[in-house]
Order: C-alpha cells, then sequence, then structure tokens
C-alpha cells in the first residue's frame, strides 16, 4: 500500500542485498511475505560478484564455500533452472602447508599425521594420546592455547595457524573457539576429545537431509555470482531498492519507520512492521541511531580484518603442477602472502585451456598495514613470491587484478559473547527488530544461508 510517492507500507524491511539479505528476502518471498530490501550499492550480492574477463572467470569476494548444513542444499534446490552448484572435485582434498620454504601436504587423517613433516615427533605422540586429555574448563580459552594444550605445539603452527589463516585471515591468539569455532569446542565439551568425538559422531545415525550435507567446497557454474544473480530474480527486482544511501531507522507506535535517499537524491521513507538488518558491525551505528551508546559499543567495536585479494591469470602455465585446493602459509614463514587457491584446479572453466588462474591473498590480522601498499608495491611482493613459492621463471600474467577489503572477515574474539547477549537483549526491547549478518552466528556461506533462513522464520 503506497501512501506517497515516496512513502510505502510493508510487513517487513530487510536492510542489506548480499548473501544474507538476498536468502532472507528468499524465504520471506516463500512465505507469501510483503517486504522490500535495501541495498546502498547499485547492484545486489554484496562482495559477491563474479567476473568473466578474457577468458577468465575470477570472483571478487569468496572464492569457496562449503556444503555444511541442510539449508544450503534446501536453497540451491529451490533455485534450480536459476543456479547450476558445482562442486570441487577429488583434488580437493589436497591441500598444502608451507614449511622452511617447501610445501608439505596436509594430512588427512590419523596416519598421515604421524608421517608428516609437518609436526615434531613429541607432537606426534601427543596428537595419539589426545583422547586421554581432560576437557578444558575456560570458556574463554584462545585457540592458540586450546590447541597447544590438546594437540600441541607444532600442530597449532603447522595446521590449526595456517587453517585460521585461510578461513579468517586471524589470529589463534585471539580467536576463541567457543565463539568462532563452536563445533571444535562442543566437541571437547560433550566427548571430551576432539578425536574421539569426531569418530563417535561419525557413527552416529543421520536423517535423509543430513546425508545431503557432503561438507563438500562449492561454488557455481559461472562462478558464486550466479547464486545471488538467482535470488535476484527469486526475490523479484521490484522488491529491492539499489542505491539506498543514508539508511535510519527509529521505532515508531506501530513497528518502525525506515528512512533514506534513493538513487535520485529523494527522501523516502517506508513503515514497516518489522526490520531485518544484515549489516556490518561497523555500519549498525548511523543505521540504528535509536540505540544506546553503551550497547552500540558493545556491537560496533567488534575486529573486522582487512585482506587484499588478487586474481591472477596466466594463459599458459608454466610453473609448479597446480594439483590440489592451494597452498598456505603458517604466520611462521614470515612469508607476505597468506596463501594461494588454485581455482582452475578447483572448478571448470576458469582460465583458458593449458591456463591457470590463482586467488593469492595478502593482509589479514597481523598485517592490516599492507592494505595502505601501493598497487605497484602490491605487484612487487606477489611477483616475488610467486616466482620464490610457485615455481615461475618469469611473472607476466594475462590476468592482475587487485580487490582491496577494509572489511573483509570479523573476527570473534573474546568480546563476542557479550556482543551476542546484547543483540538478544535488544532484540526483546525492540519487537520486530532483527539484527543478523556475519558479526553473529558464523562468517561462511553456509552460516549466511542457515541464519537467513532463520530470520525469515522469526519474522513470520
Amino acid at each position: 500500500m503506497t501512501t506517497n510517492t515516496n512513502e510505502t507500507m510493508t510487513d517487513v524491511v530487510v536492510l542489506g542485498a548480499g548473501l544474507t539479505g538476498l536468502t532472507t528476502a528468499h524465504y520471506l518471498n516463500k512465505f507469501n511475505k510483503k517486504f522490500i530490501v535495501l541495498e546502498k550499492q547499485i547492484q545486489v550480492g554484496g562482495v559477491i560478484q563474479s567476473i568473466k574477463e578474457n577468458g577468465f572467470l575470477y570472483e571478487n569476494g569468496p572464492n569457496t564455500g562449503v556444503i555444511g548444513n541442510s539449508t544450503v542444499v534446501e536453497l540451491f534446490e529451490e533455485l534450480a533452472g536459476k543456479c547450476e552448484l558445482e562442486v570441487g572435485g577429488e583434488n580437493v582434498k589436497k591441500r598444502f602447508i608451507l614449511k622452511n620454504g617447501k610445501w608439505e601436504h596436509l594430512p588427512q587423517g590419523l596416519k598421515d599425521a604421524v608421517n608428516t613433516p609437518l609436526f615434531s615427533l613429541k607432537d606426534k605422540f601427543r596428537i595419539l594420546g589426545e583422547p586421554f586429555r581432560p576437557a578444558g574448563k575456560n570458556p574463554h580459552e584462545n585457540l592458540a592455547s586450546f590447541v597447544k594444550r590438546r594437540m600441541g605445539k607444532s600442530f597449532l603452527n603447522y595446521a590449526i595457524d595456517p587453517f585460521i589463516i585461510g578461513v579468517y585471515a586471524g589470529d589463534p591468539n585471539y580467536l576463541i573457539p567457543k565463539y568462532a569455532l563452536p563445533k571444535l569446542y562442543d566437541l571437547e565439551q560433550k566427548y571430551g576429545s576432539l578425536i574421539g568425538g569426531s569418530f563417535r559422531k561419525g557413527f552416529q545415525k543421520k536423517t535423509e537431509e543430513e546425508k545431503k550435507v557432503s561438507k563438500k567446497v562449492f561454488s557455481c557454474v559461472n562462478g558464486l555470482g550466479s547464486l545471488t544473480k538467482a535470488l535476484h530474480k527469486s526475490v523479484g527486482a521490484d522488491n529491492i531498492v539499489l542505491g539506498a544511501e543514508n539508511i535510519t531507522v527509529q521505532p515508531a507506535e506501530s513497528g518502525y519507520i525506515v528512512r533514506y535517499q534513493n538513487a535520485n537524491g529523494e527522501s523516502c521513507t517506508v513503515r514497516a512492521n518489522k526490520v531485518i538488518s544484515t549489516l556490518g558491525a561497523h555500519a549498525l551505528a548511523k543505521t540504528l541511531p535509536f540505540i544506546e551508546e553503551s550497547a552500540m559499543a558493545k556491537i560496533d567495536s567488534l575486529l573486522y580484518t582487512k585482506v587484499i585479494e588478487l586474481a591472477i591469470g596466466f594463459n599458459h602455465w608454466q610453473g609448479q603442477e597446480l594439483d590440489g585446493f592451494g597452498g598456505l602459509i603458517p604466520s611462521l614463514e614470515k612469508r607476505d602472502i597468506l596463501g594461494v587457491l588454485y581455482m582452475s584446479s578447483l572448478f571448470k572453466n576458469r582460465a583458458p585451456e593449458g591456463g591457470a588462474l590463482l586467488s593469492i591473498f595478502m593482509g589479514g590480522v597481523r598485517r592490516q598495514d599492507l592494505i595502505q601498499l601501493s598497487d605497484v608495491e602490491i605487484t612487487r611482493i606477489v611477483e616475488r613470491e610467486c616466482k620464490e613459492l610457485l615455481g615461475l621463471s618469469t611473472f607476466s600474467p594475462d590476468l592482475f587484478k587487485i580487490i582491496r577489503h577494509n572489511w573483509a572477515i570479523p573476527q570473534y574474539g573474546v568480546e563476542s559473547g557479550e556482543r551476542f547477549s546484547t543483540i538478544s537483549l535488544l532484540e526483546k526491547q525492540y519487537p520486530g527488530l532483527q539484527i543478523g549478518g556475519n558479526l553473529r552466528n558464523g562468517i561462511g556461506m553456509a552460516d549466511r544461508i542457515k541464519q537467513a533462513k532463520e530470520l525469515a522464520q522469526n519474522a513470520l
């Protein structure tokens, strides 16, 4: 129902048209809810943008997801015909860790862990004894302490540290397992052991829905942007306002008043019963000015890491064999890149035949300063690292894109519990308001999709 040209009434306003916002809107649409999505950018998808250029297909944001819950499976089933899931092949299991300048295979099981040169002999015995160690009692123990206690220092340095660099671009000394890796934390708390808990969980009977959760690495045919484009179609372009600037929300006697400026600079108002935010923590203070500063401080203090992403393509690859997922670089190795993904090895049609597409990452929590480097300085670093680590005698890529992310990945540190509880209290204080997004419930694509469905269900 429209009261005048620039004032609209609806049931739900969704803030943000990234993966979380679009998926929330998809389910609101499925549940026959009336809604409007407001997005400040002039395109949907947030950082998820897939670009085709000169025979290469590269990503501007996340490169892969994991089929980690049933909602991911359900969403792709519902988008059949609009978007085609693509899972990585068997070589996804081949992952490499740099040690003393040499790539080593990351162990895939207990037998590999005993034989790998990545871990010390002392820690190999420690790993074998892990099931017999008592569970920790400090819920705010950091990940570095957690891993050293259960598996040893070399396991931390050459398995967990690079894993955390790959997922969070983070630091195990900062992240808290209870918040950042809750499944890992729960294994110890529930079963008393990571190895024993994983073994016992493997024998638990699964529902038909759970059997579909393959844990496989995925993208989409034509890139992850195909997913957000399919969601855009599912939601309906008429339900999304792009270029919405200066969005502010205020509680009203019944519901909320949402104001913004449209792409033409006109002031617009939406009266809604409910508001769902999927914005980053850093954007909330301006958007939700009615929330007290003391409460907001517990939310927008969330640390986001800065990351430089590079898409690098070669028409003719002449370096080392790219057979696997990619390689990660432990902080102990003191390199200027975090790792490299072999995208043309993982998925089809990412590079010309005989060529290669790499995704290389720099920065992260320990090197936030690198985001300030010039393009020339970044190029110089990447050339040196590629020559030394990937077997290239010359560095003449046919595609070279530098993508800077100032608000890349939230870091779930010790303050996370207070942030989560503050959000819960605010949602009780302001009925109809939901604060979602990657500031809670996980950072992966599967986490975002699962949360989105829950946000939509809560709005019913």
